[in-house]
């Protein structure tokens, strides 16, 4: 899974990668036309679970691959400004909440707006772009060559017609042909987006009217959001794990930011875990929900998807109880379930295959 990050230049978007990935990623300087690009391993309080109990000779968490745009001179939007993110799942878009050090008060709701507006733009723009190479091709076609093309122009008319309602093109139902022609683009309304509001410390411990109408103003547009300072965040991704939920639990905090905002991903891209435990490894596996477990076997190995025959499945909060997969076993816990069994959030599993 690919998530990329873009702000307005000091809207604390490289901070926020830092707090991320630990500042574990050597940074590029500002100016550099390369992004910022590091895998974190989603926190998972079940793969530690395990881990404990089997001290196995690996442990893999699932991967999120970050990728903070590089920064772009000035504060015009240009064809660039998004150039980064393109092949991302889901955008992170990071908003300034906070007086920046010339004195410029924040404007939450102005800036994240303009961004919006700039994404259904790129769309726009790629879509026109198109049609015009199209539009040649039906000129230069000979006699009943033309029907490909004419299948693109309709096909492009009803995305910029989408697009024209205001709507995001993620909106709109495919078939399958349709599905394979617009993955030759790179459309940013097909992805989900996550605004981020990075705020000041104080913000986050006496919230003003800026929190709530930024807040509201997510919801009513339906996009998933989080306030966070980026700086504290970014701070406390450098302590010790001792002195982490020492720091939180003094602020009253259950989790950091950094962690919700990995979870957020999670569910706003519509992704669940399964678990694998034993020995040689204790792996969380990504797939999407709803997703079979012939369709979860594939995801370990195709061969295991091929020879599946059954897959024995129990759900962490069901194990948890009775602390073991063995004592869930022996309880009746854990149930045989076939190849169009749907899987569900935390299950553990262990899959009977003929390879």
């Amino acid at each position: 899974m690919k998530v990329g990050i873009v702000g307005m230049p000091e809207s604390g978007k490289t901070t926020l990668f830092q707090a991320l990935t630990k500042c574990e990623v050597p940074i590029q300087a500002y100016g550099s036309n390369k992004p910022n690009i590091g895998v974190v391993s989603v926190p998972d309080e079940r793969v530690d679970y395990f881990a404990k109990q089997y001290n196995p000779k690996k442990i893999t968490y699932a991967p999120i691959e970050f990728t903070d745009s590089a920064p772009k001179m000035g504060k015009e939007f240009g064809p660039e400004f998004f150039s980064d993110v393109k092949k991302s799942d889901a955008i992170v878009i990071v908003i300034r909440g906070f007086v920046n050090e010339v004195g410029d008060e924040p404007n939450p709701l102005s800036e994240l707006s303009s961004i919006l507006d700039e994404i259904l733009l790129a769309d726009f723009t790629l879509i026109d772009t198109r049609m015009q190479r199209v539009e040649k091709q039906l000129h230069g076609a000979k006699k009943g060559a033309t029907n490909n093309a004419t299948q693109e122009m309709d096909f492009l008319k009803r995305l910029q017609s989408c697009l024209d309602d205001g709507k995001k093109l993620i909106t709109l139902d495919y078939t399958e042909e349709e599905l394979k022609t617009i993955r030759n683009y790179d459309f940013l309304t097909l992805r989900d987006v996550i605004a981020v509001l990075n705020v000041s410390e104080n913000e986050i411990s006496n919230p003003t009217s800026m929190t709530k109408s930024f807040n509201d103003f997510c919801e009513k547009s339906n996009i998933p959001s989080l306030v966070l300072c980026a700086s504290v965040e970014m701070e406390v991704s450098q302590l010790s794990q001792e002195e982490e939920i020492e720091f939180l639990e003094s602020m009253g905090i259950s989790e950091p930011a950094r962690n919700a905002l990995i979870k957020k991903t999670y569910e706003t891209l519509g992704l669940i875990s399964f678990i694998t435990a034993g020995e040689p490894e204790v792996r969380a596996w990504t797939i999407k929900k709803g997703s079979t477990a012939l369709e979860a076997a594939g995801t370990i190995h195709t061969d295991i998807a091929r020879g599946f025959i059954r897959a024995e499945v129990a759900n962490f909060n069901n194990i948890l109880p009775v602390e073991t997969w063995e004592k869930a076993k022996s309880d009746g816990i854990v149930k045989l379930q076939g190849k169009e069994y749907i899987m569900e959030d935390g299950d553990v599993v262990y899959i009977r295959a003929k390879v």
